[in-house]
Parts: structure tokens; sequence; C-alpha cells
């Protein structure tokens, strides 16, 4: 069983509020949920939709044919019957739209009228579109009212009855009125987690003791400033809307200057005001973490939109040299993860570290049985009083083999604490002569980027294990890569080679995956974006040239369905 079902109207129709329900229902209900948005930059008009993709097997990717149509407008009819199955059906608002062709089978419902004759309102037409779509699926609308249970608490017991009344109607009128069903059979399990890429990030700051968050809201960067205000007075989180993304940049570098785990968040155009900052925490060696959420440019772009076309800038964002680690995760599994770890190493080696998302993996959502946290770690590496009261004396920037100084909290002891964004000597204080120059650069950067590769980890490799054709993906690619890939390997030698961990790129010696690219008789690397930047990024680091770039620049992610496509094109 594998189901898609997508809602389509205009911002402002409610259309969220149906997917998240839908897919809320049958993550608790035991089934796999995988959804994804399409919305455009506005608050209420346009076009948008949410798909819900459900099955009893795991899914990590969307697909293109869709099996139930609901369309609030008529616009959302005339965008998507095509890629109704013939199987399917559209479920349509009959004040709004109407359906005139005879396959995909149709059914029109008069959401408002049926909404106020179940004694509700007419903003309650989403709720008799919900349970419309449960009926059709022939599911109990027990778990649906513990939703809008939850939903509406805060607004009073008699608004919750209302919707409630209000869902059972929708669902009343589809078995009085058409005979269509999905053949949907009875979960095996009693129920997954459903996680998006923002909530997994902020989750990972919140197991790894970040207590200071500053940014300012830029799409599609927000969900974690918004998830981890939501939890900062039970977590004692410290979050600040700044005016801009220099002050952000610059609140968080502080508060970790003042001895706190502290991270900012933005997209391309917020980061290109933060580069000062970044290389500000560069030259004082200030621990940071920066959430750099993609979409589509140069400048205001696609603002809602998807892109993976931010991976060189922050490779090199900031002036001068100095180290930094660079995490893509292509999960909500690995955000949690790569967050934590992103974490752990900026503080380990006094760095910026930085988690690469995109609008694709922030707002999709995937269900999980249960979340690994063994790998979650948390080491305190600042020094703190008594320890550092027993030293005779302190040295901020201190040379030493690993080039890793000190790293104490002004005010906590006797010593004076001193950074300057100037060149500096061990003590903090301004110098000019070449000889401490170069001993500071080798320290800050050669130094710490020997120690820091051996942090990296190997890209994951799925698939045959000496395959002829190759598939690169980093990234929110992860999840269509990894479906498209087990669909072909039964007929073709092949795999993918996922990189979440990007810079310092990872080594071979572990796992030797320079000499699987080298033996495959075809790679090729799938990015979204035009100028295929993480196979430059391959070429520059190892030398190693793709012999295929499969790319997708037009703000939207692959599918299943599409990436599939190319690939059969291409291997004939």
């Amino acid at each position: 069983m594998d189901i898609s079902i997508r809602i389509g109207g205009a911002a402002g129709q409610g259309i969220q509020s149906i997917g998240a329900a839908l897919a809320k229902f049958f993550c608790r209900s035991g089934f796999h949920v995988f959804t994804n948005q399409d919305y455009m930059s506005r608050i209420k008009g346009g076009h948008n939709f949410y798909q819900v993709r459900i099955s009893e097997l795991p899914l990590s990717a969307a697909l293109d044919e869709i099996d139930i149509l609901l369309a609030l407008d008529q616009n959302s009819i005339a965008i998507h019957h095509h890629v109704v199955r013939e199987t399917g059906i559209i479920v349509y608002d009959q004040a709004t739209g109407t359906a005139d062709f005879t396959e995909p089978a149709s059914l029109a419902i008069p959401l408002a009228l049926v909404a106020t004759e179940a004694n509700g309102t007419k903003i309650m037409a989403n709720n008799v579109a919900l349970g419309a779509l449960l009926g059709l699926m022939g599911q109990d609308l027990a778990g649906i009212n513990d939703i809008i249970q939850q939903q509406w608490a805060n607004k009073g017991a008699e608004l919750v009855r209302q919707n409630i009344e209000v869902a059972k109607a929708g669902y009343d009128f589809v078995l009085n009125h058409s005979d269509h069903r999905l053949a949907i059979p009875p979960p095996s399990t009693k129920g997954y987690l459903l996680l998006n890429g923002s909530q997994a990030i902020s989750l990972g700051a919140l197991v790894s003791g970040c207590k200071f968050y500053a940014a300012y809201p830029m799409t599609p960067s927000t969900g974690i400033m918004v998830n981890l205000a939501a939890q900062a007075k039970k977590h004692g989180i410290v979050v600040e809307q700044a005016e801009d993304e220099i002050a952000a940049i610059n609140m968080a570098l502080g508060a970790s200057y003042g001895g706190v785990r502290a991270m900012t968040g933005t997209s391309g155009g917020g980061f290109a005001l933060m580069t000062e900052g970044v290389s500000l925490a560069g030259m004082t060696e200030t621990p940071v973490v920066i959430a750099e959420v993609q979409r589509p440019g140069p400048a205001t772009g696609l603002p809602t939109r998807t892109e993976q076309s931010d991976l060189l800038f922050i490779l090199y964002g900031g002036h001068g040299e100095f180290p930094r680690v660079v995490f893509a995760p292509g999960s909500p599994s690995q955000a949690i993860a790569l967050t934590n770890k992103a974490f752990d190493l900026a503080e380990k080696y006094q760095i910026p570290a930085f988690i690469l998302s995109d609008q694709y993996l922030a707002d999709c959502q995937w269900s999980y049985a249960e979340l690994d946290t063994d790998s979650l770690t948390y080491t305190d590496y600042r020094l703190r009083n008594p320890e550092l009261e027993k030293l005779p004396s302190y040295q901020r920037y201190q040379v030493n083999d690993t080039g890793i100084s000190p790293l104490a909290i002004p005010g906590e002891s006797s010593h004076l604490v001193v950074v300057d964004s100037d060149e500096h000597d061990e003590d903090g204080h301004i110098i000019e002569d070449a000889a401490t120059r170069n001993q500071m650069v080798e320290k800050r950067l050669f130094k710490k980027l020997r120690m820091l590769r051996k942090e990296i980890a190997a890209p994951e490799l799925i698939g045959h294990r000496q395959p002829e054709i190759l598939l690169l993906c980093w990234g929110s690619t992860y999840g269509v890569v990894k479906e498209v890939t087990e669909i072909l390997e039964p007929d073709h030698s092949i795999a993918m080679l996922h990189f979440s961990e990007l810079f310092p790129f990872p080594a071979s010696e572990e796992f030797a995956y320079l000499q699987l690219l080298d033996q495959a008789s075809q790679t090729i690397s799938i990015e979204n974006n035009a100028g295929g930047q993480f196979a430059k990024l391959l070429r520059a680091e190892t030398g190693f040239g793709v012999s295929t770039l499969i790319n997708k620049y037009d703000g939207r992610p692959f599918t299943t369905t599409n990436l599939l496509g190319e690939l059969n094109e291409f291997l004939g």
C-alpha cells in the first residue's frame, strides 16, 4: 500500500491544517508518513499544496502521481488533475470548482454548507474536508477526534465539540454520496514519531545544551527560531529576535564569549550579512553554530522554494583563512545528530560550525519508530573554576601542539580574559610582527585542521558494494536518491554515496570511497542547483571528476518520479 494525498488551494484556506492533521492521524495509526509542501510567498491567495504520502513501509521522498486530490479551489483542479491516478479521485469544493471530465472519478462537496448544517461555521469547512478524506479511506474517526481535541483545547470545549461534529458531517457526506474507497489495510504497529527538519535541528540544539539563539526571521530558517522559542521557558533558553542578521550573529558570539552554547540561523541573503561576524569568530576563536537554510537566489530569489546553491558560499564565506566545519543532513534524524556534532566540534575546536539545510528538508516530515540517541554527546570544553583558579597564569591564545587554547569565561576567576579581532599574541593583545602572525595562523588553521579531518565521517554507501553506476548526493537529496537506488538496484549494479559531512572533506583511509568512484563506469552527481557545486568541491578536494550531472534548479525538489525518469532515460 502506497497512497499519496494532495491538498491544493490558496493560502489562507486551511491547507496546512488539513495536511498536518492527516499526517498526524496516519502516523499515530501506525503508518509510515512522508509529507512535503509547495507554497507561494504570500499570506493569502496564490496557489499552494500540501502532500501526504502513507505506506506500511518507511518512506523518504514524494511521488508526482497522487491517489486523492482535495481541491479547495478551481485552480487546484486545473493544475493537478492530470497527476491523479486512473484509480484515484478528485474531491472538490462544490462552491468554488467544477469537474468537466469523467476520469478520474470526482466528488463535489459543498464544504461550507455541510459545516453550517452541522451547527458549525463556514470557517470550519476545512474540517469537513478532513472528515471526507478519512471517509474515502475508510478510517475510524476516533483518532482524528483526539487530534482536534488537542488542536482546539485552549479555545474551549464548545469549539472542540463543533469541530468534531463538522468533521463527522464531512465523513458522513462521503459515506452517503460516494462508493469510491481506497483500500487501506489495518496498521501493524501502534504509531510513529513525525518530525520535520526544522524541528530536528531545534531538538539537536536542545540536547546539545544550547542556551542562546538569536536570529532575524527569514524563510525558510524561521521554523528553528519558532521551535526553540516554544521550548525556551521549559529549557532555560534565551531566544532573541534581532533587528537584523548582523546583530544576530554578534549577539550569538557575545553569548558564547560569556560562557554559554550559542546559535544563530538564517538563509542565504541573511548569511551574506553575517560573513563579517563569521570572520570575527574565526579570529577570536569563539565557538558558534550557524544554521543556514537554503532557498533559491540570487537576492530575494524564490523565498519559499528550495535549492542547494549556497554550498560554496558557506565554505568560503568570511574573509581570511580559518577553519570551520560544514554539515549537511539528509533527514530529520541526521539533522539531530549533526546539530549535536556541530555544537560539540564548535566548542572543542573553538570555531564556527555550520548546519546546511534547505526549505525542502526544513518543511518535509518523516516518520520514525524511534530516534537513535546513542551518538549524541555533551562535553563541556570550557575551563571553569576551580580548575581555572588553580592555574598560575592564563593565556587565551596559548600556542601548543593541538592549536586548541584554553577557553575560559570572563569574570569567573582572578585571571584576565582578553580577546581581540586584530591579530594578537598568546595573551590576546594586538601585534603586528611577522613571527607572531605566522605562529597564530599556523595555530588557528593548520594545527586545528589536521585534527578536525579526523573527526569527519565518511559518506554513506547504499546499494551494491562494487557498483558500476554510482549516484552521488549531499544534504537533502538523501531520501529521494535512496528511494530511487532501491528501486533500480534489482536490475542494475547501482549504489549511492551520500555526503553529510562536507568540510573538512572526508578522508578515504577508513572507507576507500575514492576507489569506488574510480572503479564505477558511470558516476552521476545529483544536485538541486545549476552549477554542480558539490561536484566542483569533490574535484577540488580529491581530483575526481564525475561523468554526469543531474541538476534541478527550478525551486522545486526532486521527486522519486522525476528523478527515476531522468535516470531511466540516461540508463536506456
